[in-house]
Order: structure tokens, then C-alpha cells, then sequence
């Protein structure tokens, strides 16, 4: 056997730890002998000071400082929801919000969406299905085609079609529930900030943006618009002359109804009403959870959050309906509107922060019947509607009771 001599290369700071704890015979400077099976260098001793070398690297760069500040993120986020979950009732303060919206959701959302739209073996789809069903309740007997092994990815299981008489449409009532979901909230809307659950508000002026759809703001109505304007302010709206944008006709009020669909419900949405959609306002935003006890911490969640507003007139004057992305809900597709891509990678340089887009014949826009199959939600999001009707118009909900689609949301019938 040959002993052949090799210099270890070994950083500065373990070189002055064993100045101090290594008599200087047996300093880590000196040359060490190690046994070789024959001539020449050890590779193997090659590799290993260049993994070092290059971890070396790794450590002084800036990289680590990323690392680190994301993961001080997730524990601050952990730590806050530990909390809500004690405080419920604690509105968050900016600095949390700001701390929740520094995590990359959007980035986490486009990843999930490549996860859910991966084409499974058969072999495993009745087993990952079934799994998916039973954590989150969803009822396989309602699907049109109950065999799980017929779904290719676990984005076709959530967007899965019923049976045409699971879902009745009121035929009385003339606005329904557009989805299956939790009552968040509902009423009369009194101001620029309304409930989002209760005691926690959003603001309207926020959520739709500059009225630049109604027929009083002088809109041309055609083609792509942008609605960008830096004297909009939402926050310094007034509600008198906001609301005189929006309201159609005289002895009318607003109304709001959110409805949230959990990741177990039918992720299909549809009309609520028989109504004529002819604008689209696509705001980029944030993926934030609209979890209820998310909904219950963060004010202006709905605002912040990425959404496709379609606003249009049905018998009563304004009807809007607010799709509201969230946490791994990037992906909104809409029927009768297939321009829109939502959970952008990149938002185009020099482009506004929302896009306008109207949809249909200027006149006519695009008429929905009540029940119509308007869009779907790749996972479990919010519904937001806001319509106008008559000043006795009552609701027949109950905050916070689960809902099917199709059951009546009021007790008009005119």
C-alpha cells in the first residue's frame, strides 16, 4: 500500500477553534496521510473538497437571506394563526396582513394547479379520489358519472358534473343560490363598507372599481377598456354619488349575499337569476385564504384578493357577480368569457392592475337563464353578488347556514 500526502483545504473559523483545543503537532494545517490503493490523487477526496467549496459558497451569498426571511414569514404566520384561532374575534393588524401577503400564494396556487391537472394511472384514480371525498365530505352518488377511474386528473374530479335532478332550480323565486357554500353574509347595502362576515367589512368602491360600465359615467361600451385612473381613490368615494352610478332605477337599494364554497363542495357556479351580462373587470391581486376564520381577521380580504367582476342589469336594474380567487383557487373560468386567464406567472409591463373587457352585443350583452352553468372554481373559493332590488326586498338565509344551489336566496317571486 502507498501512502500518499493530501492538503485538506478547511475554513478559517474551524482553523481557530483548533489553534485553541489541538496541540500544534496535530494542528489541522498540518498535511494528513491518507492510504491509497495506488498512485495519484483520491477522486473521491477531489469531490469532497469541492462540495465543501461550493457549499462554502452557498452560505456567503445572499441566497440563505431569502430562505430565511420566507421562513421567518411562515413562523410569523404560523404564530398569527395560532392566535386567531385563540382571538377569534381580533381584527389583524397591518403589519400581519402585510407579513401574510410577503408569502408567495400566487406562486404556490400556480404550482398546485400543475399538481391537480396531472393525468393519474387509472389504477390510482378510485384511490386518490376517494381519499379526496372522504377528508372533505363530497358526495360521489350526486356526479353524473360516479365511476372515479372516468376523471383523468384531480382537477376533472373537482370540476365534476351532477345529475340533472340533484340541483332543482327554484322556479318560484327569481334569484337563487349560484353555488353550493356557507352563507358568509347578506343584507342591505348602507355605505362603501359592507360585511364580509360579521363585524369585519370590505369595501364596495374597492371591490368593483370605478363604475366606468354604467351608461351615467359615459362609457363608449365597446371593445377593451382601461379603467385605470389615478385620481380613483376608493377610500375617498362618496356613497351617495357612487351608489347613483350603479342604481339603475329610482325607489331601489343594494344588496349583497357572499356565499363561500369549501374545498368539498360542487366547484361549478351558475346564474343566480335570469340576467344579461355585457362587462367583465378583471382585477390582479392577492391569493389569501377566504377561509371564514380568515374572512374574520383580515378586513378588505375580498378587495385584496385576485377576482373577475361581471356586471350587467336583470328586472330590478344592476346585478354583479364576483368571482373571487383565494389560496390554490388561481384558476377561475368563465363560460361565456373565455379571454380570461387568471393566476398570471406575469402581469405585462405597462399594464394596468385590472382589465376591462365587455362581452356580447353593446345592446344586448350575454343573457343568462337562471340556472345556467356560468363558470367553475378549481377548488373551493367566494362568491360575491350585488344587485339591485326593491326596497322590500327580504332575504330567506340565515348567516352562516349551508346552502345548495339552485334553493332560493329570497322570498320574491316577481
Amino acid at each position: 500500500m502507498v501512502i500518499h500526502t493530501i492538503r485538506c483545504s478547511v475554513p478559517q473559523c474551524f482553523l481557530l477553534a483548533g489553534q485553541k483545543t489541538f496541540n500544534t503537532t496535530t494542528s489541522l494545517r498540518e498535511d494528513v496521510c491518507y492510504p491509497t490503493a495506488s498512485y495519484g490523487t483520491s477522486t473521491e477526496q477531489l469531490n469532497s473538497g469541492g462540495r465543501w467549496q461550493r457549499f462554502q459558497r452557498y452560505i456567503t451569498s445572499w441566497r440563505p437571506l431569502r430562505i430565511g426571511a420566507f421562513g421567518l414569514v411562515l413562523v410569523v404566520a404560523a404564530f398569527q394563526w395560532r392566535q386567531r384561532t385563540q382571538q377569534e374575534n381580533q381584527v389583524a393588524k397591518k403589519w400581519e396582513v402585510t407579513c401574510y401577503r410577503m408569502i408567495p400564494l400566487r406562486a404556490s396556487s400556480r404550482a398546485w394547479g400543475w399538481l391537480t391537472n396531472i393525468q393519474l394511472p387509472r389504477i390510482i384514480r378510485p384511490w386518490v379520489y376517494g381519499l379526496y371525498a372522504d377528508m372533505f365530505g363530497c358526495n360521489i352518488h350526486e356526479a353524473e358519472i360516479e365511476d372515479l377511474c372516468w376523471y383523468p386528473s384531480l382537477s376533472d374530479f373537482f370540476c365534476r358534473q351532477l345529475k340533472d335532478n340533484v340541483r332543482p332550480i327554484d322556479p318560484i323565486h327569481s334569484i337563487v343560490s349560484p353555488a353550493d357554500g356557507r352563507v358568509l353574509n347578506f343584507g342591505r347595502v348602507d355605505g362603501c363598507h359592507v360585511d364580509q362576515v360579521k363585524g369585519i367589512k370590505y369595501s364596495i368602491p374597492a371591490f368593483l372599481g370605478k363604475p366606468t360600465w354604467s351608461r351615467k359615467s359615459g362609457s363608449d361600451k365597446s371593445g377593451t377598456e382601461d379603467s385605470t385612473n389615478d385620481s380613483y381613490d376608493p377610500s375617498n368615494v362618496d356613497w351617495t354619488e357612487y351608489k347613483k352610478h350603479i342604481l339603475l332605477n329610482q325607489n331601489t337599494d343594494l344588496y349583497q349575499c357572499v356565499i363561500y364554497l369549501a374545498p368539498g363542495d360542487y366547484h361549478r357556479f351558475h346564474s343566480p337569476a335570469e340576467w344579461s351580462v355585457n362587462f367583465r373587470r378583471h382585477f390582479q391581486g392577492d391569493l389569501l385564504s377566504v377561509n371564514p376564520r380568515i374572512a374574520r381577521w383580515i378586513p378588505d380580504l375580498f378587495s385584496l384578493n385576485e377576482r373577475a367582476v361581471y356586471v350587467g342589469s336583470w328586472k330590478h336594474g344592476f346585478f354583479s357577480f364576483g368571482a373571487v380567487g383565494a389560496t390554490n383557487v388561481g384558476n377561475i373560468r368563465v363560460l361565456c368569457d373565455e379571454s380570461l386567464h387568471t393566476n398570471m406567472p406575469k402581469w405585462p409591463k405597462g399594464q394596468p392592475l385590472q382589465r376591462d373587457q365587455f362581452l356580447g352585443s353593446p345592446d344586448k350583452g350575454v343573457h343568462c337563464k337562471k340556472g345556467d352553468h356560468f363558470g367553475e372554481f378549481r377548488l373551493g373559493s367566494t362568491i360575491v353578488l350585488l344587485f339591485e332590488a326593491p326596497k322590500d326586498f327580504k332575504f330567506d338565509l340565515e348567516k352562516g347556514q349551508l346552502i345548495k344551489m339552485g334553493c332560493a336566496l329570497s322570498k320574491l317571486s316577481k
